[in-house]
């Protein structure tokens, strides 16, 4: 596990966008293709917007990525709270992504039906190849949970699904979400946490005791790939 922490969130995502395009285009040498899962919510949001800036736009062969989705909220696709349609807005329609390039978590049927079209979209993309993204991207809230995996949910344990749909009872919603098992295959994982609201919960997953009921996020512990935590000094400054 590698902590990288920087000064300011400006700094900080600057940083996490330069360990987005050498990790990319590693991929894209060694194999011509790389394999991308977003986060949702509103922390990468401002990474996706560096992204598809001036500065940043030329330093990626786009073609050569695929965009898959860490978790989607159960909303339709036009709803705000949408992943697919926030990074749709900030960063596959900027950079021209062709749609053949993404795939999103769809919402329009059941729960459970999409949870198992997305298991199916995966194994499609991967084939004969071992399921292995070459990059996930995560974020954290303050509860400790990281995709769709909170406190007190029965996917925590989840051990042979790759996709899961979650009843969150407190909120009366469904999400569908990446399960730890497909997240720790990946090659790179990276989180991106900013903010004193984070504090304690970066603090409970690195530094804590050892509990996923209470801290998802140590769920995440990549097989044979690497972690990497991107923090502001106010989200770190509990360690």
């Amino acid at each position: 596990m590698k902590i990288h922490i920087y000064d300011t969130e400006t700094e900080l995502i600057k940083g996490l966008a330069d360990y987005f395009v050498a990790t990319v285009n590693a991929a894209i040498r060694k194999k011509d293709e790389c394999a991308v899962v977003l986060s949702g919510g509103s922390s990468p949001k401002k990474l996706y917007q560096l992204l598809a800036s001036d500065e940043y736009k030329n330093e990626v062969d786009w073609g050569k990525v695929s965009f898959f989705f860490g978790d989607e909220r159960y909303v339709p696709f036009d709803h705000p709270d949408n992943n697919g349609l926030m990074a749709k807005q900030t960063l596959f329609e900027p950079l021209q992504i062709d749609e053949s390039k993404i795939f999103y978590i769809g919402t329009s049927l059941s729960p459970e039906q999409e949870a198992a079209n997305y298991t199916d979209a995966i194994f499609s993309y991967f084939g004969e190849r071992q399921t292995k993204f070459d990059l996930v991207l995560l974020g954290l809230g303050d509860n400790a949970h990281t995709a769709s995996l909170f406190p007190h949910t029965d996917v925590l344990y989840e051990e042979e699904a790759i996709v899961r749909p979650v009843y969150l009872e407190n909120q009366q919603v469904y999400r569908i979400t990446l399960t730890a098992p497909i997240i720790n295959e990946a090659h790179t994982i990276a989180f991106l946490v900013y903010g004193q609201s984070k504090a304690a919960a970066v603090q409970q997953v690195l530094k804590g005791e050892k509990n996923i009921e209470r801290f998802p996020a140590q769920l995440i512990q990549p097989l044979d790939g690497t972690v990497n935590w991107f923090l502001d000094e106010a989200a770190a400054s509990e360690m």
